[in-house]
């Protein structure tokens, strides 16, 4: 019944936001509902199910990465047209652009957040004790949230590093390449990833077996990142910048590493 609850917020949660985006034309603020929406729904289902530390501190966790990713994509989609990706669905779905913009955006999204959120959804809904665990599993209950701060840290500080040589008029070129830049082509997507790994041994370290199905969270959004709506369709628009083969050719695509010789 808890899945259930919050598959159903999920469902209202995108509909609203198909609603608008039919109204005003724009099918792109769907990005901007993304991280807020695991937000609203895990504290709905603190709410519902009642708080504990492991719920408080996930939904922290939780909050901290939602609340920034979506001041970050508002600020960025702010008063502006629809980004070139909706924008192209629209003409290629013509008369259709309506029901599949509500299927295959805002209901693929909707479901896309379910599995991502199962490992913080778990918590909210089950909890878990932290009376009876062992020394080694508050080790691990703390290595998954060092392994969240690690992945958070990279995605906010190659943001910014991102938006500062954006707004660089002296820049030398149109890539960055520098900062976390210089170690992986996309340190924002790993770091996204990253952190829900962090998430997943959290849940799955305080709810053991049972919840070893929330595994799933970050192995699809790697995925997702890795090889769907993330890196490839940046690096579309990236490899037609100058410097883009000797970039690519000596820097990781997604996992940091040195650069290549």
């Amino acid at each position: 019944m808890g899945f259930l609850w919050a598959g159903v917020i999920i469902f209202v949660y995108f509909f609203i936001f198909f609603v608008i985006a039919t109204f005003i034309k724009n099918n792109s603020i769907v990005d901007v509902g993304w991280g807020i929406g695991f937000v609203i729904t895990s504290w709905i289902l603190m709410v519902t199910y009642g708080y504990s530390i492991e719920k408080l501190v996930i939904n922290l966790l939780v909050s901290l990465w939602g609340i920034r990713l979506f001041y970050h994509i508002l600020k960025r989609n702010l008063f502006k047209e629809e980004d070139f990706r909706y924008q192209a669905w629209r003409k290629a779905w013509g008369k259709w652009v309506v029901p599949r913009a509500f299927l295959q955006i805002f209901m693929l999204q909707g479901i896309f957040m379910f599995i991502v959120g199962i490992g913080a959804f778990y918590v909210n809904i089950y909890g878990f004790s932290l009376n009876n665990l062992s020394i080694w599993a508050y080790i691990g209950l703390g290595l998954g949230i060092f392994i969240w701060i690690i992945g958070y840290a990279f995605e906010v500080i190659g943001d910014r590093q991102l938006r500062h040589h954006i707004a660089n008029p002296k820049k030398d070129q149109k890539l960055m390449t520098k900062g976390l830049w210089a170690y992986t082509r996309h340190p924002n997507y790993f770091g996204e990833a990253l952190l829900w790994w962090g998430i997943a041994l959290f849940v799955i370290v305080g709810g053991g077996l049972s919840s070893l199905y929330v595994i799933i969270s970050p192995i699809v959004i790697t995925y997702l990142l890795r090889f769907v709506s993330g890196v490839p369709m940046l690096e579309k628009r990236m490899s037609k910048s100058e410097g883009w083969e000797a970039y690519a050719s000596k820097t990781n695509a997604f996992i940091p590493w040195f650069k290549k010789k």
